[in-house]
């Protein structure tokens, strides 16, 4: 079963629990992206000591929606609220929960900020270090 599927509690208030938790670890100018009245992500820098990383964190909201309306299918007995406003608490809530356990993790020193939000890091002409990998189709030489 997914992930706090049941989950009553607002994008924007999770949202701004994420800002906070960032916000201890050091985080820099936290900037949240919109489409319409929807956020759709989280900009933020990370100070290295000798440069400041920009980290875009996204949400996918219509692929939670489509697993939801998946899970809902497939079990008609559980109460799974499958509309675009549940996937956005939804896809909110985990993504805190993720930040909060890679914080738990940066706390312990068992990593840094940089391995956290490798994939995240935003490279010149916009896109993360995930997507020009995946460009490359994840070959790291040549």
């Amino acid at each position: 079963m997914i992930l706090n599927y049941t989950t009553t509690v607002d994008a924007y208030k999770t949202v701004s629990e994420i800002e906070h938790i960032l916000v201890k670890h050091k985080a820099k100018s936290i900037m949240k992206n919109y489409d319409g009245e929807t956020i759709t992500g989280l900009s933020f820098l990370i100070d290295t000591g000798s440069q400041q990383l920009p980290v875009i964190l996204p949400v996918k909201i219509d692929e939670c929606l489509k697993v939801l309306k998946k899970e809902k299918r497939e079990n008609p007995r559980k109460q799974i609220k499958d509309t675009r406003e549940q996937a956005e608490r939804v896809a909110w809530r985990i993504l805190k929960d993720w930040v909060e356990a890679q914080m738990a993790l940066l706390d312990i020193e068992m990593v840094r900020f940089e391995e956290i939000f490798l994939p995240y890091i935003e490279t010149d002409g916009g896109k993360t270090i995930y997507q020009r990998l995946e460009e490359k189709q994840f070959l790291l030489e040549g």
